[in-house]
C-alpha cells in the first residue's frame, strides 16, 4: 500500500501525504514491517502503527489532559455532561493489544512491539476469543506490579505482574467504546479493570472524590481518571504521593530527566497544596516531605557513585528463558546499558533482576566528585 492509499484511509489534518509521512519511521518485528508515528502529528496520536503487509492500522493512544485544580477544573472540563465516571489511574506501563496478521501483539505507547509484554498480555488476558468476536477492536491496558521491565510499583494484591484493561477502542477510527459498554465487555471476557469509584455529577464531583483521593494517597497510589459516558472526553488528577514519588525517582537520577519533567511535578504539587491544604502546619509538613523527596534520593545517588557503584532503574521479570532473552535483546536495541543483578530459577521459571544503567548521571556525578566545575 503506497502513501496515498494510507493517507486516504487516515483521518488526518495534513494536506498531502508527504506532509504526514515524513514523520513516520519504518520498523520491523515478527516478520512484519511497520510504519510508526513516533510523535503526535496532524491529528494522529503518537504510536499510530501501519502494517505494510496486511494493511492493518493500530491507532495510537491519545495523551490524557490533566487538571491542576479540582474545583472548578472538573466542572469546566465537563460543561455538558450529566454525569462522569471516576476510575483509578494505575501506575504501570500503557500498552495496546491488537490482533495483527492473526496474532495478538502488544504495542508500547511509542509503537514498538515488546516481545515480553506481548507474551504477558497473551498469558494474562487470553484474548483469542475476544478478537475472534471483535477483530476490529483493540484493548488498551496497563501492565502493573513489582515485576515488569518498564515500571515497578507495589500493589498489595499483586506479587509479580498483572494487566488491567482501562479502554477498548475501534481500530479504524481510534474512537473509544462508551464507558458502560467497555466495562460490560471486559466483564464478559474476564478482563480485569481498574477500580471504579462510581458515577458523579460534574458539579459536585470535586468534593465527592476528595475522600477517594485521600485513600489513594495514603496507599501511595497514582490518582484518578474522570471520563464522560462516551469515553471520548477524559481528564486525570494525581495524588501528592505520586508527585513526591516521581520527584524522588527523578532526583535519584538527576541527569536523566529534563527540567520540564521536574518543574511540571512541582507545579502540580503547588496547585494541589494550595487547594487542599488549609492548615498551615499540614502545609509545612507537606513542604518538608517534598524537600526530602528531592534531596535524600540525590544524596543517596551521589554517595553510591562515590563508592564506585552504578545507578539506574532496577527491574525484575520472570518467565521462560527464551522470553527473558527476547526482552533483553529488545531493550538493547535502544542502546541501553544493562547490568544483570541477579539471575536465578524459581518454580521452573527464570527470574532476572537487571539495571538499566543511567550513564549521564554516573558520568556527570563522577566528574563533579573529581573536582569538575559547572559552567553556568
Amino acid at each position: 500500500m503506497d502513501d496515498q492509499e494510507w493517507f486516504d484511509r487516515l483521518e488526518t489534518a495534513a494536506d498531502e501525504p508527504g506532509e504526514l509521512f515524513e514523520h513516520f519511521e519504518t520498523r520491523s518485528a515478527r516478520g512484519l514491517t511497520f510504519q510508526v508515528l513516533s510523535d503526535a502529528r496532524h491529528g494522529l496520536d503518537r504510536g499510530t502503527v501501519l502494517v505494510e503487509e496486511t494493511g492493518e492500522v493500530v491507532p495510537g493512544y491519545p495523551s490524557i489532559p490533566r487538571i491542576l485544580v479540582l474545583d472548578p477544573g472538573v466542572r469546566s472540563f465537563f460543561p455538558d455532561a450529566e454525569r462522569i465516571a471516576v476510575e483509578e489511574k494505575l501506575n504501570g506501563f500503557n500498552v495496546r493489544v491488537a490482533r495483527v496478521d492473526g496474532e495478538a501483539l502488544a504495542f508500547t505507547r511509542g509503537g514498538y512491539v515488546c516481545p515480553y509484554t506481548t507474551a504477558r498480555a497473551r498469558d494474562l488476558l487470553s484474548p483469542a476469543a475476544f478478537f475472534d468476536d471483535s477483530p476490529d477492536l483493540i484493548l488498551c491496558a496497563e501492565l502493573i506490579g513489582p515485576e515488569t521491565p518498564y515500571t515497578s510499583h507495589d500493589y498489595p494484591d499483586i506479587e509479580s505482574d498483572a494487566i488491567r484493561v482501562f479502554d477498548v477502542r475501534e481500530r479504524h477510527s481510534g474512537d473509544p467504546l462508551p464507558v458502560e459498554r467497555r466495562r460490560e465487555l471486559c466483564r464478559e471476557y474476564g478482563f480485569e479493570q481498574p477500580p471504579f469509584f462510581g458515577w458523579h455529577d460534574p458539579a459536585t464531583a470535586a468534593a465527592a472524590v476528595e475522600d477517594v483521593l485521600a485513600d489513594l494517597d495514603a496507599d501511595e497510589r497514582e490518582g484518578i481518571v474522570m471520563k464522560a459516558p462516551s469515553g471520548a472526553r477524559m481528564v486525570k488528577y494525581t495524588t501528592r504521593a505520586q508527585h513526591h514519588n516521581e520527584l524522588a525517582f527523578a532526583f535519584s537520577l538527576p541527569y536523566e530527566h529534563g527540567r520540564d519533567f521536574l518543574f511540571s511535578r512541582l507545579v502540580r504539587e503547588g496547585f494541589q497544596a494550595a487547594e487542599l491544604e488549609d492548615d498551615p502546619e499540614r502545609l509545612r509538613q507537606r513542604a518538608r516531605e517534598l524537600g526530602e523527596s528531592i534531596l535524600l534520593p540525590m544524596v543517596e545517588t551521589i554517595d553510591a557513585i562515590a563508592d564506585g557503584e552504578t545507578v539506574g532503574e532496577d527491574h525484575t521479570v520472570r518467565g521462560d528463558p527464551e522470553r527473558i532473552d527476547a526482552l533483553l535483546d529488545h531493550l538493547r536495541e535502544f542502546s541501553l546499558t544493562l547490568e544483570i543483578l541477579e539471575d536465578r530459577r524459581e518454580d521452573g521459571e527464570r527470574v532476572l533482576t537487571f539495571r538499566k544503567v543511567s550513564p549521564s548521571t554516573v558520568d556527570r556525578i563522577d566528574y563533579y566528585l573529581d573536582g569538575g566545575v559547572v559552567d553556568e
